[in-house]
């Protein structure tokens, strides 16, 4: 098998800034390069809960969203998916570490990547940095190389030498009893949250009133997840 066939279906986290279109631009660019390239990607803003509900949070018609409670879940269910998909369904993590400084998400994703034992590839094309010419070690560290990719057409090929170089390591440890109970219940919360977008994003874009409804059910899904690590679901 070639390279890209051998890495068909491997499932790559883009993880980045993601609040303008500027920035989306640049996130989708990574995940099309990557899809070009063999793998399939996550993509927050397309698969994630802002691909369908999260613009209806400030719908008028959505008042009860602005109830901290509400609001609470919803960001819960946030994190919890996230972490869902770093942990259990992608098989890599890329970085886009752009911007003026690193993006505090992006940042947090990479780090609970790292610490799993995950591959990842921070990519970097933006020569603003905080510590006179250098990146902070605790971000770039995270790479097994010490350094980023600076051209966009390189991460595929970064991506898949890191891959083979955590398999020939074996499998992590970070599996089964080797997680930590609070996060395996996070794991549970965000596999619920995944089911739930799969079927809404089996629909076409929903009608606001529609959109409205699938928060309150998503609202309603996190109410029954114990926030304290403790019960079960």
């Amino acid at each position: 098998m070639t390279p890209m066939e051998a890495r068909k279906g491997m499932r790559i986290y883009c993880s980045g800034p993601l609040f303008c279109p500027e920035e989306m631009a640049a996130m989708t660019a990574i995940a099309d390069t990557l899809e070009e390239a063999g793998f399939d990607t996550f993509l927050p803003h397309r698969d994630g809960l802002e691909a369908h509900l999260l613009k209806y949070v400030n719908d008028p018609k959505a008042n009860f969203i602005r109830i901290p409670p509400a609001n609470r879940f919803l960001s819960r269910a946030a994190f919890a998916l996230d972490i869902y998909e770093i942990l259990e369904r992608c098989d890599g993590l890329v970085m886009n570490m752009n911007g003026r400084v690193p993006d505090e998400g992006a940042v947090a994703e990479t780090a609970v990547a790292f610490a799993a034992g995950k591959p990842l590839v921070i990519y970097k094309n933006d020569h603003r940095t905080l510590l006179n010419g250098n990146d902070n070690s605790m971000l770039i560290g995270l790479s097994r190389t010490f350094s980023t990719v600076e051209r966009m057409d390189r991460i595929p090929v970064e991506v898949r030498r890191t891959l083979d170089e955590v398999e020939r390591e074996g499998p992590a440890p970070y599996r089964g009893e080797a997680i930590p109970p609070n996060v395996r219940e996070v794991l549970r919360l965000g596999e619920k949250v995944w089911r739930f977008l799969s079927r809404v994003h089996s629909f076409s874009t929903p009608e606001e009133t529609e959109g409205i409804k699938h928060l309150k059910e998503l609202v309603r899904l996190c109410e029954t997840q114990p926030e304290n690590g403790s019960g079960g679901i």
